[in-house]
């Protein structure tokens, strides 16, 4: 495993500044500091903010405006690290947690000596109390009927394999977090570090590094041990969400800690001297602990805000809702193959950068694979006379749409990049009223399209998308809630979560799902902003063996990342599965009537 990885060290603190002091020097004095540091705070205090801006100036400070506690602080900044840092690692810690002076060497070494591909996707230290003894709360869980050759190879590097561990020091690889999403924010107190880790473990490799020795600072929950119904009601809720609606478990292991968990409850219950206050009704009841649900991780992260770095210490305040930086510059991202039409791509290139009242400040060309000479004397004529300037990245074969646009990323100047494609047209204000929505801290924004077929004039249907939020997030586990053509985001936030992914004709769904499922700020102009192009032959491209393979493809991925649940999972193998294979007559008729209302179909199921 070669090349020196990049750590993020990420530290969550509630108004504890003594203790994160200490953490925080800990991590100074590290044999092998981190490359970078995220301080969140929780509790929005100005003592904290002044502790960190004065004497860790190197952090990167987020103070947000309201408390998510752990597990949504630490999705904040997980989120943070991913889109500012670059890292291949994220060190998760506590802010009374204070590592010896090896703990990351150590953690790094095993990371280094294991044998194995992919690499481990969390790696563990030791977490001992200030008088030396084992933690009993935060010791990783050893892995139940690990085979001989996991034990073996674990033992080589100098670790032991564990299925979960505590937030209190744990270094997760960052591809595994892009590829399997945040911790859900809304978790309380516990459950929170065992649900996120059991889900990156699933099917994955985790290693305790005994090397690697934290000291745990404080013994206590505070005040919540006070309140038993309190206490029983978020154990409950906590625990209904782990086995309902987390992929981290298989069958078996569901089975037994269900069990376990249910002969817990049952010994809280018979051993109380206070039942009714367990078994209370009202808002912390238990009817209420088993009924209620997490709500969205990325809704509550963008909702928590984080207060501006240039506000002074001791008038710090919330973010303003209207708040919007100055104007952004864009890139404009195109990609072309074989099959696209030089005329067509000539009147694409022509609405979206010539005729644009705000134009983008670069484009870049992805040509994938050889294209007809007409298409490449086209190329070569928008190279030359674009009034911005163009650049042409030519792959040497067909690679395919998800592919061709991560190349095209990498090549654009800048951080908010416009898509098009080759063969639809732009309305002339598309961008003046796109950009302003990123201005003002969304991550993706897409628009409503009108659908042609030869004439734009000559408009078949407009589909709309979901416009709030709320509605984009919720909709995203049933259907793509952007028009692919006409998006706008941040690359970071695409790159943070792995980028485009190869998954036939669903690359783009897959992409915008796991960028919410991430956190990622979105909005949606009810405006048409953009003409799509269908053209012959559209209704059966919706359809057929291929796309249907596609389909249970993602279906499987997102019920894996934890985007759906298992029943709708199996609604959306019903019925998204179902659509692509009814004759292309009834496609038409359903599309038409219901689905491009309700956006079933893809907006980029046209291409290769």
């Amino acid at each position: 495993m070669g090349g020196r990885p990049r750590v993020a060290a990420v530290v969550v603190t509630w108004n504890r500044r003594e203790l994160l002091a200490e953490a925080l020097q800990a991590l100074r004095d590290q044999t092998r500091p981190p490359d970078a540091l995220v301080v969140v705070d929780n509790a929005s205090a100005d003592e904290t903010a002044q502790l960190v801006r004065a004497d860790f100036p190197e952090a990167d400070l987020m103070v947000l405006v309201r408390n998510l506690g752990g597990a949504g602080g630490f999705a904040a900044g997980i989120r943070r690290a991913l889109d500012s840092h670059d890292p291949d690692l994220i060190w998760l810690l506590d802010d009374d947690t204070v590592p010896e002076s090896a703990a990351l060497a150590a953690l790094l070494a095993v990371r280094q000596r294991y044998r194995g591909d992919p690499p481990p996707s969390l790696l563990a230290s030791r977490v001992l109390w200030t008088d030396g003894r084992e933690h009993p709360m935060n010791t990783p869980r050893r892995k139940l009927g690990a085979r001989r050759q996991e034990v073996h190879r674990a033992k080589q590097a100098g670790g032991a394999p564990i299925r979960s561990a505590s937030f209190v020091s744990i270094a997760v690889d960052a591809a595994a977090v892009r590829e399997r999403g945040l911790p859900i924010a809304d978790y309380f107190v516990w459950n929170d570090d065992f649900e996120y880790t059991t889900r990156l473990l699933r099917n994955r490799v985790g290693l305790l590094c005994p090397d690697s020795v934290v000291v745990h600072k404080t013994r206590t929950y505070g005040d919540i041990e006070a309140d038993p119904g309190e206490r029983f009601f978020f154990e409950v809720r906590n625990k209904v969400w782990l086995f309902t609606r987390s992929p981290g478990l298989n069958a078996l292991e569901r089975t037994i800690y269900l069990g376990a968990t249910v002969r817990r409850w049952l010994r809280t219950v018979a051993g109380s001297n206070d039942r009714r206050t367990l078994l209370r009704a009202g808002s912390r009841g238990l009817a209420a602990a088993l009924r209620a649900g997490p709500r969205d991780t990325g809704e509550l992260i963008a909702n928590a805000r984080q207060i501006p770095d240039d506000v002074a210490p001791g008038s710090l305040v919330p973010v303003a809702a209207d708040h919007a930086p100055g104007a952004l510059p864009f890139s404009l991202l195109l990609p072309v193959f074989a099959g696209d039409r030089p005329g067509f791509l000539r009147q694409a290139f022509a609405s979206t950068v010539v005729d644009q009242s705000r134009r983008p400040d670069d484009v870049v060309i992805v040509q994938d694979g050889p294209v007809p000479a007409p298409l490449a004397r086209v190329l070569a004529e928008l190279v030359e006379s674009s009034p911005v300037p163009v650049t042409l990245v030519p792959l040497e074969h067909n690679v395919g749409l998800g592919p061709a646009l991560d190349a095209g990323l990498a090549a654009c100047k800048h951080d908010v990049i416009a898509r098009m494609d080759a063969d639809d047209v732009s309305v002339p204000h598309r961008f003046a009223v796109q950009l302003p929505a990123v201005e003002s801290g969304a991550d993706i924004v897409g628009s409503a399209l009108m659908e042609f077929v030869d004439d734009i004039d000559d408009v078949v249907l407009t589909r709309v998308p979901p416009l709030d939020p709320v509605w984009i997030r919720s909709a995203a586990r049933f259907r793509d809630p952007f028009n692919h053509p006409t998006v706008v985001y941040r690359r970071s936030v695409v790159q943070a979560v792995g980028g485009y992914q190869q998954l036939p004709l669903m690359e783009d769904y897959l992409l915008f799902a796991r960028m919410l499922a991430q956190g990622a700020q979105p909005a949606n102009i009810a405006e048409p902003l953009v003409y799509y192009r269908i053209g012959a032959g559209a209704y059966a491209r919706r359809g057929g063996q291929a796309l249907l393979r596609s389909e249970l493809a993602l279906q499987r991925r997102f019920h894996e990342l934890g985007i759906t649940t298992r029943s709708q999972y199996v609604r959306n193998v019903v019925i998204r599965g179902g659509y692509r294979l009814v004759p292309e007559r009834v496609r038409r008729i359903a599309y038409r009537r219901l689905i491009a209302r309700r956006g079933i179909g893809g907006a980029s199921d046209r291409r290769r």
